[in-house]
């Protein structure tokens, strides 16, 4: 499977019987190094969210007593900078997945996380240790944020050159099966940590657990990770400009093409997912129980239409998917939050919830794939993972505040027109491109 690999010239060829078994053995390779490299997104993603999760638990362990609302923003910020942390690791995860090869990023990656997520999980507090205590916590959480940072360009470019062809969306979709996996998974932990102790033993203690099992799920993945075939060849990663932004200058359109598709596709993923449990409460008026069972429930239905939504694009087009998407997400997303802002009925709810979120599949299942279509190997991880980050940390990462602030001064609907109006700037950049899976770099590999 590994592209660094070709057959010996003199060898004889395969009777026809030996390449159906060939191409069968190939084929079992290609669906486990998928497995593999996803099985490490989804712990990212796990111990990336299992902080926000916890935070209400651990926020007096790590700050001084007082008032909890300035505890929860303590941590907050330190959230925060694990998000602004994205584009740095973007950009070293990258150089080092298109210089030293996909398989030692992905590893170095998820050793990473697992650092981060074990440092948490034995963190003194600041009872203990003062004010070393919370910096400790922002420097894991640094750790953590390079870590998921380059995780994003290093997986999606792998499983893009590992996927079949012809079949490439389907197979591509599971880095967002996973991602989005890890966040239901980090609940589901929670829930069920809750059910088992005390409200006072979490806080004492039990927080602690989601970031030890991550740091033990990680040192799975890492043994998962070894054992992967290097896609990137030889010639790729000896190119002189392989991972340097010189390199990727030559390809300005698809570095900017990238860039307006993460802005319109992280913003309103990020709207319809991790703010949306917010705005169901703040907003809409549920209960907090009513409002995460509701999104449960719809994250769990949006992770299995990924490999549908993928599988179609390989039918229709990228390009045909993004023009669906930036379409579609720009005419529905100022009605469906106003009708959410009034809604009653939690399966009401649900289907508004739902019915944006599988709009937003046709983006998110070829997210990763579409953009590692449009960048040569020698730059590939390193354009995918920079532009998505510097997008996805200015937009995505600013969605709930922004969300927040103009609910606070009366103007609410204003964020529904924000999202409407990026989600047109994905829609132009569509408009303007190519269709990748006719034309795109990954073709000419094949």
């Amino acid at each position: 499977m590994s592209s660094t690999s070709a057959p010996s010239a003199s060898s004889t060829p395969p009777t026809p019987a030996e390449s159906v078994a060939n191409q069968a053995v190939d084929t079992r390779k290609r669906i486990y190094a998928i497995v593999a490299a996803s099985s490490g997104n989804l712990v990212e993603w796990f111990d990336f969210y299992i902080y926000s999760f916890c935070a209400i638990y651990f926020a007096p362990h790590f700050f001084p007593k007082g008032n909890l609302t300035v505890q929860l923003l303590n941590t907050a910020g330190v959230f925060a900078a694990g998000f602004l942390m994205r584009p740095i690791g973007g950009w070293m995860f990258g150089r080092i997945a298109d210089r030293k090869g996909r398989k030692a990023a992905m590893v170095l990656s998820v050793f990473m996380m697992c650092g981060g997520s074990l440092m948490i999980a034995v963190l003194p507090g600041y009872e203990t240790i003062g004010t070393l205590a919370p910096a400790l916590l922002l420097a894991a959480r640094m750790l953590q944020g390079l870590s998921v940072g380059g995780e994003y360009g290093t997986s999606a470019t792998y499983m893009s050159e590992v996927a079949l062809k012809g079949r490439r969306g389907f197979f591509a979709s599971f880095q967002y099966v996973t991602l989005i996996g890890g966040q239901l998974l980090a609940v589901l932990v929670l829930v069920i940590l809750q059910h088992l102790l005390s409200d006072s033993d979490m806080k004492d203690w039990g927080w602690r657990i989601p970031f030890v099992l991550g740091a033990l799920a990680a040192v799975v993945a890492i043994y998962l990770r070894r054992s992967l075939s290097e896609t990137a060849t030889d010639a790729a990663r000896g190119n002189s400009q392989a991972g340097s932004l010189a390199g990727l200058m030559h390809h300005k359109r698809a570095f900017f093409t990238v860039l307006c598709f993460t802005a319109g596709g992280s913003l309103a993923f990020y709207t319809f997912t991790t703010y949306m449990q917010k705005y169901l409460v703040n907003t809409s008026g549920m209960s907090v129980k009513m409002a995460s069972t509701v999104m449960t429930g719809a994250l769990l239905v949006y992770m299995l239409i990924q490999p549908l939504f993928g599988a179609l694009s390989d039918r229709i087009g990228r390009r045909t998917s993004m023009l669906l998407f930036g379409s579609l997400t720009a005419l529905m997303t100022v009605p469906v939050l106003s009708a959410l802002a009034a809604v009653k009925n939690p399966y009401a709810a649900f289907g508004l919830v739902v019915l944006a979120l599988s709009v937003i599949s046709f983006y998110t299942s070829i997210s990763g794939l579409i953009k590692a279509e449009m960048f040569p190997m020698e730059v590939r991880a390193l354009g995918v993972g920079l532009s998505y980050a510097i997008a996805n940390a200015i937009f995505g990462g600013s969605a709930e505040y922004i969300a927040l602030w103009l609910k606070s001064v009366g103007m609410e609907t204003r964020f529904y027109w924000y999202v409407s109006a990026m989600c047109v700037v994905a829609l132009l950049a569509s408009i303007a491109m190519r269709e990748t899976s006719r034309h795109g770099y990954l073709v000419h590999e094949d």
